[in-house]
């Protein structure tokens, strides 16, 4: 994400008169201190033309720009400097080796507060550290495969529904149901149910006004009359929350099942100056987003990938009947399907539901590399481009599960990174990439997948997360 200002695309005046009210550089943005080393770059008198481009197409821009001037590339956009890096071992550098310098992007915090509150999505510094160490052990490996009955269990309830054989089926809004049906009884203990559709809606609605908002200086009040469809959908997303939370209250202490909620409400009991009711909100609606969304659309590129590869989906498919038996998967499964976990590590590489990490600001100069970069720069690390370096990955655009085979060589540190890297990690990695191996397993043993006719191959497009510019349409065809 870039820090400035986009022009509205629909729905609202456009905020680049607000960008043009500013006449001087603000205090604190950046500047070249004596011995100061920029990377190079594309010149333009102000920058604004780099996040048009950006604004429009970041990954295509970023490619462009690597292209053009290298691994580490400095975009001078008045007022500020932004440095993109996309060199594995220097944005490792940077978000391990230096992380204690960076601080998230302004911009981009107000603009997630919107949603998620305080959470330790949002959350910087001594909050975010605490919240961190609390919430650890409920996503630790050890307690992600307490939760495996229940994802089998929300997985089986789906595909049951699922037709037996369809042509067009939409695979993608099927999927996305189901992740949010995963999560809610992780959560919450309760389904989904007719919840599903005005719910995907919402976040759909909320990823497409954050994506757009991230280049604002600074937001309209949600007040405004352009901005109706983003309150209906903050409404739809808080009311599904509250309405869990305020159940769980009414009932006895005694009876609470043990689930996510419950393990907030503790936390809240044992320290109720800490977790407010607001913070158990606020973590509610991240936990609910975040646990559904990666997971919905890492898996609706993983069926894309397999239907546009049937031999790997047949091996994938021989190895969960070989190793599953007609059975549903439990935790001891999770390790034991290698080639299955290889078909979505190299979607992950492919597609990351993360394709660019939340811009960071240092807080002092930093060394990077062969550049000295002053305080209060910010930097952007475009996942999508480390899994794309033809260097590390031979033909990026291929779809080769072998890559993450125990006979291939080892990948360069900070190569793939599809949870982030260092200190902020994505707290849920183990959870997700269990969800994602039992889901797939029990797909593959009830449907095979084609590509429909007619259909595009999907483009993907960046709304947050990196999601198919049209809704994925795949045929559903028996096993075997």
């Amino acid at each position: 994400m870039s820090f400035a200002f986009k022009t509205a695309r629909g729905g609202g005046p456009s905020m680049a008169a607000m960008a043009h009210t500013t006449t001087s550089p603000p205090s604190d943005a950046p500047s070249s201190t004596p011995g100061t080393r920029w990377p190079p770059g594309p010149r333009a008198l102000t920058g604004w033309s780099h996040l048009r481009a950006m604004s429009r197409d970041l990954l295509g821009a970023v490619q462009r720009w690597q292209q053009a001037h290298g691994d580490v590339v400095h975009l001078r956009i008045w007022p500020e400097h932004e440095v993109v890096v996309m060199d594995p071992a220097l944005a490792r550098e940077l978000l391990v080796n230096h992380h204690d310098a960076l601080q998230r992007w302004e911009r981009g915090l107000q603009v997630f507060a919107q949603v998620h509150g305080r959470s330790v999505l949002v959350a910087e510094g001594e909050p975010w550290q605490r919240q961190r160490h609390a919430l650890q052990p409920a996503f630790a490996p050890k307690a992600v495969q307490a939760f495996v009955p229940t994802i089998a269990g929300a997985a089986a309830d789906a595909l049951r529904a699922w037709p037996a054989r369809h042509v067009r089926y939409p695979v993608e809004s099927a999927i996305t149901s189901l992740a949010m049906d995963v999560i809610m009884r992780l959560l919450f203990s309760s389904r989904i149910g007719a919840d599903a559709r005005a719910a995907e809606q919402a976040v759909h609605t909320i990823g497409a006004v954050a994506d757009q908002e991230m280049y604002w200086p600074a937001s309209w009040p949600d007040s405004m009359p352009w901005k109706r469809p983003k309150r209906e959908a903050l409404a739809t997303l808080r009311g599904l929350i509250d309405r869990q939370v305020q159940a769980r209250r009414a009932m006895a202490a005694a009876d609470w099942p043990d689930d996510l909620l419950t393990r907030l409400l503790r936390l809240q009991q044992d320290h109720p100056g800490v977790w407010t009711d607001a913070t158990v909100r606020d973590e509610c609606m991240t936990t609910f987003l975040a646990g559904h969304e990666t997971l919905a659309a890492t898996l609706t590129w993983w069926a894309a990938c397999l239907a546009a590869h049937p031999a790997a989906q047949q091996r994938a498919a021989e190895e969960v009947a070989a190793r599953l038996q007609g059975r549903a998967p439990d935790a001891q499964d999770i390790d034991a399907l290698p080639w299955l976990r290889q078909t979505l590590q190299e979607t992950l590489r492919m597609y990351p539901a993360a394709p660019v990490l939340f811009s960071r600001r240092s807080t002092r100069a930093i060394q990077l590399g062969p550049w000295q970069l002053p305080a209060r720069t910010l930097f952007l690390v475009p996942v999508y481009r480390l899994h794309h370096d033809p260097r590390v990955f031979a033909e990026p655009q291929a779809f080769r599960p072998e890559r993450f085979g125990p006979d291939a060589p080892p990948l360069p540190r900070g190569a793939w990174v599809p949870f982030g890297v260092g200190p902020r990690v994505c707290l849920g990695q183990h959870l997700a990439m269990a969800e994602m191996t039992v889901i797939a397993a029990m797909l593959l043993q009830r449907f095979r997948l084609a590509p429909a006719d007619g259909e595009p191959t999907p483009r993907p497009v960046m709304r947050v997360t990196l999601r198919p510019e049209r809704p994925l349409h795949l045929q559903l065809l028996p096993p075997g």
